[in-house]
């Protein structure tokens, strides 16, 4: 009898399997750090972060490396080179994010021309900007788990000292906290959580992963924790429907799947715009 979900086959791919994996590790870490993102207002930090791994990505198809360690690695250099230009004031920092995000295109630019004529990567470009969650080896599994659970264990730690400086940097410093370490820690960390979701859905749509389900979750949320956990569940509910979709779309599009990418920021589109419904109708009640 022929499923006409196909569940049977999605569940068994041994692709799927992996990207189920790999797409949760990063909706996970993407959820929780966004939260903090969206507090401080760090949106084009978070972007910025999100296109400087691409330059990673695209040295290490040129170098023939895992693509996983070439965005993880740009991703926290960026980071830290953001830390060390401007961290004090909101003007600077802007400034600092802009030329650091300028360099970091740059160098992604030359790699992908060098992907595409030097090697036999014809596809660098689509694979870095628009993700290929599919094609990711299952090797790649434990050590996304490794900086997962590092990075969740981190925030765990400084959840806290993360939400009084997001709140105020000022009181942070009043309160005797290392308010510059803790900013480079965080930033550390919103590379790693950009450099995954840029890897399963790509640069261009990565911050949709960072930033969607936060500001959703922060609508329906009435305590701070309560947000992070609707956060994850939020980006892991979009990252799997969207492995779904664009699993099943084969069977609808003639032999070609649609990316994952667009069915997974679509996904969070639909939860932003309900959450925009169902918020003010949930605090009201309270």
């Amino acid at each position: 009898m022929t499923d006409p979900l196909h569940l049977a086959s999605f569940l068994q791919n041994s692709a799927v399997q992996t990207a189920l994996w790999m797409g949760a590790l990063a909706a996970v870490l993407n959820g929780s750090m966004g939260i903090f993102t969206v507090l401080r207002q760090h949106s084009f930090a978070g972007h910025a972060l999100g296109d400087s791994s691409s330059a990673g990505g695209a040295i290490g198809i040129f170098l023939g490396i895992s693509a996983l360690w070439g965005f993880l690695a740009m991703a926290w250099i960026a980071a830290l080179a953001m830390g060390a230009l401007g961290l004090r004031q909101a003007r600077e920092r802007d400034l600092a994010t802009g030329i650091v995000l300028g360099c970091a295109l740059g160098i992604s630019a030359l790699f992908l021309y060098l992907d595409v004529t030097s090697t036999q990567a014809s596809s660098a470009t689509v694979d870095v900007m628009f993700g290929s969650i599919f094609t990711l080896a299952p090797q790649l599994l434990w050590p996304t788990v490794i900086l997962v659970v590092i990075a969740i264990t981190l925030i765990s730690i400084f959840y806290r000292p993360f939400l009084l400086i997001s709140a105020d940097p000022d009181l942070g410093r009043a309160a005797g906290l290392p308010v510059r370490r803790l900013e480079l820690l965080y930033l550390l960390l919103l590379g790693s959580a950009a450099a995954l979701s840029a890897l399963s859905i790509g640069v261009i749509l990565a911050t949709a992963l960072l930033l969607g389900p936060a500001a959703s979750a922060l609508r329906l949320a009435r305590k701070p924790w309560q947000s992070f956990l609707y956060a994850q569940g939020i980006a892991l509910i979009a990252v799997f429907g969207g492995i779904y979709l664009a699993f099943i779309s084969y069977y609808w599009s003639d032999g070609a799947s649609w990316p994952v990418s667009f069915f997974v920021v679509t996904l969070i589109l639909l939860f932003y715009l309900a959450s925009a419904a169902i918020g003010p109708m949930r605090k009201a009640k309270f």
